[in-house]
């Protein structure tokens, strides 16, 4: 085994442990700067957020001037949403972004940010295969408990469904107590009767988000061939592809903004199998004919 290979089992085995591996390495290449995603969704004229990816941080603020806030900030290559920091609202919020993000890698991107609904979109063989809304960790109050005790509530339920440790438990950390207060509540704080409480910025499983499968059915049509679309834009055999809809996937996207973030060639398929909401979907007919292809490079970075 070369020195590349024992390079890519390490990465694949500490970064990718449950990830897909059915595209190409020159697919795989295709799409790993969210460059090559922007420029593949404008030539299929692909609603995407505006961005660019920068090196001098005051790129990012000039970007901000001229665009505005709701922002995103993400390192060019990464996953599982690591290194991502949004909704970004003001100055203050950026430059932190920006540092954390660089820590990461030193050449990051900066994006519009649509408020709206999060999905993961995995399209494979020409179909879409699963859905999922995604949602940053939570709580919801009943009028009596305090957010820590719904946490522990939240907990026990997450372990009672066997969802551990592909989805995470909500912890009481320093960023949890800090995003708590900027919303004027902390851990004693009492929520009123369905009164939901974000206790983190990002939608990301390692902070203790959850996904809820959502019925692929509901898909309009015209929203169905714009998933396929992309899935053939990138000559892909499967694709898990991040979009946020203002509505929501069972409402027609021109009637409503809508933006692509960026597609995944190695999409997390372990996470569609522990939904906190909805019910786990049986992949296993899919991914046998997956299985089956004979996937040129598949063991190089």
């Amino acid at each position: 085994m070369n020195i590349k290979k024992i390079i890519y089992a390490w990465i694949s085995k500490t970064f990718m442990g449950g990830c897909s591996n059915y595209n190409s390495l020159e697919v795989r290449r295709g799409c790993r700067s969210k460059q090559q995603a922007r420029d593949k969704f404008q030539q299929g004229h692909i609603p995407y957020a505006k961005g660019l990816i920068f090196f001098n941080p005051f790129t990012a603020i000039s970007f901000a001037k001229k665009y505005g806030f709701p922002l995103v900030i993400k390192p060019n290559v990464s996953g599982f949403s690591r290194g991502s920091h949004f909704p970004i609202r003001n100055y203050k919020e950026l430059w932190k972004a920006i540092f954390l993000a660089k820590c990461w890698w030193p050449f990051t991107v900066v994006e519009q940010y649509l408020e709206g609904k999060n999905y993961r979109v995995v399209v494979a063989n020409g179909e879409i295969i699963s859905v999922l809304q995604r949602y940053a960790p939570s709580v919801k109050g009943d009028g009596k408990s305090t957010i820590r005790e719904l946490m522990k509530k939240e907990n026990t339920i997450r372990e009672v469904m066997q969802l551990y440790p592909v989805i995470s438990p909500l912890k009481e950390t320093a960023q949890t107590r800090a995003f708590l207060k900027k919303q004027g509540f902390n851990f004693e704080s009492v929520l009123e009767s369905g009164q939901r409480v974000t206790l983190f910025y990002r939608i990301s499983l390692a902070p203790g988000g959850v996904v809820e499968v959502i019925n692929k059915q509901l898909l309009p049509e015209v929203n169905q061939a714009l998933f396929k679309q992309v899935l053939n834009l990138f000559d892909a055999n499967i694709l898990g592809i991040d979009v946020i809809l203002e509505k929501g996937i069972e409402f027609d996207y021109r009637a409503q903004k809508c933006i692509f973030l960026e597609v995944n060639s190695r999409p997390y398929l372990k996470m569609h199998a522990y939904p906190r909401y909805g019910q786990a979907e049986d992949l296993s007919s899919t991914l046998a004919l997956l299985d089956a292809l004979d996937i040129k490079q598949s063991d190089t970075f």
